[in-house]
């Protein structure tokens, strides 16, 4: 695994690296690979790791660790393909993830991850309700978006609760969150999702409200 982790140093490009980070408002250290090449130079190795019956936290954390953005990427794409190997147990590691270089291009990406063994683990739902009250926003947000993907299979008990958690913030990513979890809820049912703006509007940040209703 250390030859795709040479691979992506061989390819920086401190030119585009330059207007990589100013694109992520300066929170990190970037090579310069876009993401279309990022995707070729890493086909065969994420090809590779289909064959993975449990995931490598140590190429994970060795990623995790490294200061230039690219290398999470690369760990979040490793842990896309191996993440029906995932198990509860490995929900303290994924935690720390969240909480470790934090912006939303990670968490957003964490989120699905998270959501998919929770669908398969349901011991994991009381983990994220304790996430939706956590002081550490990131965190919040899984919680609030890690239905985004199930559709009719949502929770909605889950989803108002943890929503309500989260009511009369004036944090922007979690405003935005419960947006995001409502307007996608809303395809599949949109009177719930009209009937829970109606009752809790006077709590709810105009973002919210806004985003939640694109669609109803």
């Amino acid at each position: 695994m250390t030859d795709i982790l040479a691979e992506f140093e061989n390819n920086a490009d401190p030119e585009q690296a330059v207007s990589m980070k100013a694109y992520m408002r300066d929170q990190f250290p970037f090579l310069g690979i876009p993401k279309p090449k990022r995707a070729v130079l890493s086909k065969e190795f994420l090809k590779r790791a289909k064959k993975d019956t449990r995931p490598n936290w140590s190429f994970i954390t060795e990623c995790w660790e490294r200061d230039e953005r690219e290398y999470q990427y690369l760990a979040l794409s490793y842990l896309s393909v191996v993440k029906g190997t995932l198990t509860p147990d490995d929900i303290p590691r994924l935690k720390q993830l969240v909480v470790t270089k934090s912006w939303w291009d990670s968490v957003d990406s964490l989120d699905i991850i998270i959501g998919e063994i929770a669908q398969r683990c349901p011991q994991v739902t009381a983990i994220l309700l304790e996430w939706s009250t956590d002081a550490n926003i990131w965190l919040r947000r899984i919680a609030i978006d890690h239905q985004l993907s199930r559709k009719e299979n949502t929770d909605p008990v889950l989803l108002a609760k943890i929503i309500v958690n989260n009511l009369g913030q004036s944090e922007f990513f979690i405003n935005k969150a419960i947006g995001w979890s409502l307007r996608e809820y809303s395809k599949v049912a949109p009177d719930w999702v009209r009937d829970f703006i109606a009752t809790h509007r006077h709590q709810m940040a105009a973002l919210s409200i806004r985003e939640g209703s694109k669609y109803i």
